[in-house]
């Protein structure tokens, strides 16, 4: 276990004629930063100088840097801590340059208090992970990893932290998604425990070190936060991550209130992106338990000035890939929209132009159908120019065509697989070309949501034949199993995993359309 003094704290003693009455913390917030270091449109993606000019920038972590200060010295005199709910790791040229190193130093000079290991942070494997943990002096926890056979992050990840605050222990515990296998990297070595039973066990021992302020920081989702703050007793507060979820008390677009109340405990989450900075004020009384819990993210829009050293430092270390970055390599009609919470639910005109362009690309070899994870398109494209940094913060993992062959009753599996997690906004959600299917969600996951699945032959739809061999395009993550789809696994597929970056398949298709015009035609349908 991990034990830290805040530092940035201003731990003013409590008197004794103070000790009985309540106990005041602020919560400062982020999660799923995904590499935006630089300040973002309002399709989540790079935002550029003019876009500055314009005042039609959010976020960026010098946006963070100046909110974060401002906020600790509104404060001062008062109990705050600053926490992130994990995956900074992936998302824009940042990341594919600097493997985490940008993410380390951002994070250090804004000062966080601790920090949860999110499912991305396994993308470049354990390694990259404990590069990071390195490069930072806060402690980076997840409770629900057994890391005890692995030689990078055994002893380097704890299962919880204590910080001191203004007199009191804040104890904090975490967990980690256990489909984290299926949506990273994370290796052999790297064992999931269930993550209810992991933090029931880690509550336990902070209640035996007296510690009766407990806050899960959490990186596996909405739905499952609900059911840890219910399940888990003695948690006081969830502070998660993992489903970008906006929860807001004025924001027309929230999902829910902030917080919203589960079991008596507040849960928190603060959209993604670095969009926005969380704050809850929660108040305890003597016995630790939550008298009340109140807030809102703070949006962090045009209206918040950079903070300059930060600024010049992104800048700075943006120079060697801003040249790539402006390259203009293509043109569109209209914004391709490519939001998270549409291409992991339905068709959407990204899937399409990804899906597409994948299929042209290999039409040729005896490919016919072409399947890409929703959860692999991580951001929109305006209108106009296309430059190559947009291309590359829609597709940032570097990911390869991957060819194989597959009979239809594989592809038929591969589908039910692909919708078996909608309601949760799962990437596994299956964009698709060549290829016509429906589903139903009144079905229960993996026993029949799928029906009337068609493939383009001759210039025709028609029925899928599950003896059938057909030849499958997708990326090397699906290919290999990823977002559940082990049916593609395997050395008797006739598979190549090596072809080019699907960031340079989608570039060069969209330099050979013209100003290309977004477009859904109904190829996924539901019940």
């Amino acid at each position: 276990m991990f034990t830290r003094f805040l530092s940035s704290v201003a731990a003013l003693g409590l008197t004794a004629g103070m000790a009985a009455a309540e106990y005041k913390l602020t919560i400062l917030h982020t999660n799923d930063i995904h590499s935006r270091i630089e300040s973002i449109n309002k399709y989540d993606s790079t935002c550029n100088a003019e876009g500055e000019a314009e005042g039609k920038c959010f976020g960026g972590v010098a946006r963070i840097k100046t909110m974060v200060d401002a906020r600790r010295a509104a404060l001062e005199g008062h109990n705050v801590i600053l926490l992130d709910a994990g995956d900074p790791f992936q998302g824009s040229l940042f990341y594919t340059t600097y493997k985490g190193a940008a993410e380390a130093e951002f994070m250090q000079a804004i000062g966080y208090d601790a920090m949860a290991v999110g499912n991305h942070e396994f993308d470049d494997g354990p390694p990259a992970l404990r590069a990071f943990i390195d490069a930072v002096e806060f402690p980076v926890i997840s409770g629900n990893l057994d890391l005890s056979s692995s030689l990078d992050l055994k002893g380097h990840v704890g299962n919880h932290v204590v910080l001191e605050v203004g007199g009191e222990k804040i104890g904090i515990i975490s967990a980690l998604a256990t489909d984290t296998v299926e949506t990273s990297s994370p290796g052999p070595d790297v064992v999931f425990q269930d993550e209810i039973e992991s933090l029931k066990a880690d509550v336990a021992a902070l209640e035996a070190e007296g510690v009766t302020k407990i806050i899960a920081l959490t990186h596996v989702g909405l739905p499952m936060d609900l059911k840890i703050a219910e399940a888990v007793p003695g948690i006081d507060v969830v502070v998660g991550g993992h489903s970008h979820t906006l929860l807001s008390n004025t924001s027309e677009k929230a999902a829910g209130s902030y917080p919203v109340m589960a079991g008596g405990v507040p849960v928190v989450q603060a959209y993604a992106y670095s969009k926005y900075l969380g704050e809850l004020e929660v108040s305890f009384d003597e016995a630790g338990n939550v008298t009340a819990a109140s807030g809102e993210p703070i949006l962090l829009d045009a209206s918040v000035t950079p903070d300059a050293a930060i600024a010049a430092r992104v800048a700075e270390m943006g120079a060697p890939i801003e040249e790539m970055k402006q390259r203009v390599v293509a043109a569109t009609a209209e914004a391709v929209e490519g939001a998270r919470e549409v291409c992991r639910t339905t068709e959407c005109p990204m899937g399409n132009l990804v899906a597409d362009a994948m299929l042209d690309r290999v039409k040729d070899q005896g490919i016919s159908i072409a399947i890409q994870n929703g959860g692999g398109l991580r951001a929109s494209i305006d209108a106009g120019e296309v430059t190559m940094g947009e291309v590359l913060t829609v597709l940032p993992f570097q990911n390869t065509l991957s060819t194989f062959e597959a009979s239809g009753e594989v592809v038929i599996a591969a589908l039910e697989n692909g919708v078996s997690q909608v309601e949760d906004g799962k990437g596994r959600f299956p964009q698709v070309a060549g290829l016509k299917y429906t589903f139903d969600l009144s079905v229960a996951p993996n026993e029949g949501r799928i029906s009337d699945v068609q493939v383009m032959e001759g210039g025709s739809w028609v029925a899928v034949d599950p003896a059938k061999t057909y030849g499958v395009v997708t990326n090397n993550y699906v290919r290999n199993g990823g977002d559940g789809y082990k049916m593609f696994q395997g050395d008797d597929k006739e598979a190549y995993d090596f072809g080019p970056d699907l960031a340079d398949v989608l570039a060069e298709y969209l330099a050979a359309q013209g100003p290309y015009t977004p477009y859904t035609d109904g190829r996924i349908a539901q019940k």
